[in-house]
């Protein structure tokens, strides 16, 4: 941390009215953002966000071509929000006015990629349900907030007082880059060969019609990460408001299926076919205008294709960089894309990964 940037905090800390408050550093995961938990003296917590503007590569601009989003780098091509404090900000006010329990944003400075946000507290889904608290309603819980989420049409920009942020679509060309990424960094992890030109043509051809049904099916609200390290239970508040929510600053129109294959196929813990397939149960009764068939059909095709993205982008690509915690996650994923594979729909992807990929390849 610079000094130069350690003073632009102290400051933006003091004009915001908490000069004064004990600063505790936080761990942090495979982001470019650094939190801390601000202690006033009144015994009141907050969140402190840190997120230097310039670490990340441009953001998507609304109407770019998809030549030119894949110049600008990966965040644009995919639709990442590079960490974005004006994205938070939006997409908590979004939340909040739908009754979804996002952190209250008490100060924020944009340019400076500076805020202080309300602390939901400790109460991570993951940590509770290791200690021992029955996971079905807090999944129950949090299946109910998507169908919240995705119970009106959103709009093309989201708004918080003078913050806005557009909401893109999640399409083709953002769900082939993340995809790809497979190709790119598994081999290099893995020890394989290089994936030739004839390989890489199958690939394409036969995830393009997954990619296409992502895109047409984008019309919802999506939060983009969410799974049980990024949910917390508050048992005081009422219906969904008991789901805290946060790292939703990547949001954007998506699949339907999108967030919940993150919750049900959580790379980071263990979620059982029959807990999956209960809570996939209690959405589509809830959501009696989507078809039951088509739905979980393009659900497993999108729940393949987010496994393959997190085996490289993620996970192979943390490792490579020496991070070797990201491996302990690599047998769950690989066991989640090959339960998807095995529906006959993927027969052709089935056998693309058999080929290219041994088991001995698949850590």
């Amino acid at each position: 941390m610079s000094s130069e940037r350690e003073a632009l905090k102290a400051r933006f800390l003091r004009d915001a009215g908490f000069a004064d408050a004990r600063r505790e550093r936080l761990s942090g995961d495979a982001s470019t953002r650094q939190y801390e938990r601000l202690h006033r003296g009144d015994g009141a917590r907050f969140i402190f966000m840190d997120q230097p503007p310039a670490v990340e590569s441009v953001v998507c601009p609304p109407g770019a071509t998809e030549a030119e989003r894949v110049a600008l780098g990966y965040n644009a091509a995919a639709r990442l929000a590079a960490g974005s404090v004006a994205a938070f900000v939006a997409t908590a006010g979004w939340l909040r006015d739908h009754g979804l329990s996002a952190p209250q944003i008490l100060a924020h400075d944009i340019d400076a990629g500076l805020a202080v946000l309300e602390d939901l507290g400790d109460g991570l889904y993951a940590t509770l349900i290791e200690q021992g608290a029955p996971e079905t309603p807090l999944y129950e819980a949090a299946v109910d907030a998507q169908v919240v989420m995705q119970a009106e049409a959103p709009p093309d920009v989201l708004r918080a007082g003078d913050v806005a942020w557009p909401l893109l679509s999640y399409d083709t060309l953002a769900l082939k880059i993340a995809t790809d990424t497979f190709l790119e960094f598994w081999p290099r992890f893995a020890g394989l060969a290089p994936f030739g030109e004839a390989a890489t043509a199958e690939w394409d051809a036969l995830w393009a019609p997954v990619w296409v049904a992502g895109e047409a099916g984008a019309s919802v609200f999506t939060h983009r990460d969410y799974h049980a390290q990024n949910l917390l239970w508050l048992p005081e508040r009422t219906g969904v408001a008991r789901v805290g929510m946060v790292d939703f600053q990547d949001a954007l129109k998506a699949h339907p299926g999108w967030d919940l294959l993150h919750l049900l196929q959580d790379a980071r813990r263990d979620v059982s076919p029959e807990l999956e397939a209960a809570m996939l149960d209690r959405f589509l009764a809830a959501s009696p205008r989507l078809d039951r068939e088509a739905f979980l059909a393009e659900y497993r095709a999108l729940a393949a294709s987010n496994a393959a993205r997190i085996l490289g982008r993620v996970f192979a690509r943390q490792a490579l960089l020496g991070r070797e915690q990201y491996r302990q996650y690599m047998p769950r994923t690989w066991r989640y894309l090959e339960r998807n594979l095995h529906d006959p729909d993927m027969a052709g992807l089935k056998a693309w990964f058999d080929r290219h990929v041994p088991a001995e390849a698949r850590a």
